[in-house]
């Protein structure tokens, strides 16, 4: 299959040697990565349903879709939820083919009733979370194209992604420092720690400094010397994490820094339940991390949410995911290539494996000219392309990371 994928020479520093860098990772707990991650969750229970019920993928998005923050009353020792969170699902998804009836509601809810029971310790999906469907079937113009009987879909949608590789040492540290923090040894020695952890990292040469929000579950704390305690065991265990995981110069590590001494509950940071949403703040579908995990505020990014999306037709999830997994390839298998970005453009009707603009920026190593390996680079967004339904399978059976 012809396709025109231009390599071009990018003219710049790599990241990792340019003075300045941005990076943020929000957690398990962040009310925007509970978002990402149970419509994600939803999206491929509906592949799954729909497999079973009818032998193919059916139209939907479920991507446009919030949590609304309940409302608590913090206290040491101890508070409690005056209100539960509210969880809204939104979009569009095939109900009914032909006589065939699909409980899009009820999947739905117990994928996201799921999800709650197996990652967020203190939150009890049926007392602590109301739910409201608001999932309408689809158009009909974006529902024939799941009608028109192509082995590969036509996009529905004309967007674009963006990807890239090899992960900065900055973009590994601020994933490092969040996974550890939400691991299973670490709640453990510090049950305190809820699960709404955000990390922010700036790098100033090779000077880091990662601003570090963690919620604490007030029921472990018994006052505010106590929490202050707690949060000094705490920053002492992030600091020699990163002192024994990473070589910068020097990193500083700072902890919950809006707190306050002498000002009790309301001067620091207490969550009932471990995360912010339980009555502080409220998370929406495509506002977190992006697709391999962080947000790189000094890379080039998309717009576009992959969680919650189709995974046969909707771009935004295919190629937001695919092009970071080109990137790898091409960093892994092309010699001399010291950082690569890649871009997929759709076009709205056309094959999901014809973009209409596949674009490769390369920055080469001292010695190899673009031009040279220009060739290996386009073979590798070929071979790609050319086994998209095997990536898309793969999206639908819930086997990428999507935040």
């Amino acid at each position: 299959m012809s396709r025109e994928v231009i390599v071009e020479e990018l003219r710049q520093l790599p990241v990792e040697k340019q003075g300045l860098e941005i990076v943020e990772r929000k957690g398990l707990g962040h009310p925007d990565t509970i978002c990402d991650l149970i419509f994600d969750r939803v999206a491929v229970a509906l592949d799954l349903e729909y497999k079973r019920r009818v032998g193919e993928i059916l139209h939907y998005n479920v991507d446009k879709s919030l949590l609304v923050a309940g409302e608590v009353e913090t206290r040491f020792g101890g508070g409690e939820v005056k209100r539960p969170m509210l969880l809204v699902f939104g979009d569009r998804a095939t109900s009914k083919v032909d006589e065939v009836e699909i409980p899009v509601a009820e999947i739905a809810v117990r994928a996201a009733k799921e999800w709650f029971s197996q990652n967020l310790r203190f939150v009890s999906p049926e007392r602590h979370v109301k739910y409201q469907v608001e999932i309408r079937p689809g158009s009909a113009s974006l529902t024939d194209l799941f009608k028109r009987g192509s082995k590969v879909m036509g996009a529905n949608d004309t967007s674009a992604a963006v990807g890239y590789a090899p992960l900065s040492k900055l973009e590994r540290l601020v994933l490092e420092v969040e996974g550890y923090a939400n691991s299973a040894g670490f709640k453990k020695a510090f049950p305190e720690s809820g699960e709404d952890v955000k990390v922010m990292g700036i790098r100033r040469g090779e000077e880091v400094h990662l601003t570090v929000g963690m919620a604490f579950v007030d029921r472990f704390v018994r006052d505010e010397e106590d929490y202050f305690r707690k949060k000094g065991e705490i920053l002492e265990e992030l600091e020699r994490f990163v002192r024994e995981r990473f070589d910068f110069k020097g990193v500083r590590v700072d902890l919950n820094t809006l707190d306050a001494r002498g000002r009790g509950e309301g001067g620091v940071y207490l969550t009932v339940l471990g995360t912010s949403a339980d009555g502080a703040d409220s998370g929406q579908v495509g506002r977190g991390n992006r697709s391999n995990g962080v947000i790189p505020l000094t890379r080039p990014m998309g717009t576009e949410a992959a969680a919650g999306k189709n995974p046969v037709s909707h771009v935004g999830k295919i190629y937001n995911l695919l092009t970071h997994e080109i990137a790898q390839r091409i960093y892994q298998e092309v010699p001399g290539v010291l950082e690569v970005y890649v871009w997929l453009v759709s076009q709205i009707g056309e094959p999901i494996d014809r973009p209409s603009l596949a674009l490769v920026r390369v920055i080469p190593e001292g010695g190899t000219r673009v031009e040279e390996i220009g060739k290996e680079v386009s073979e590798r967004v070929n071979w790609a392309l050319d086994h998209i339904l095997d990536f898309c399978r793969d999206l639908a059976e819930g086997k990428r990371r999507i935040c």
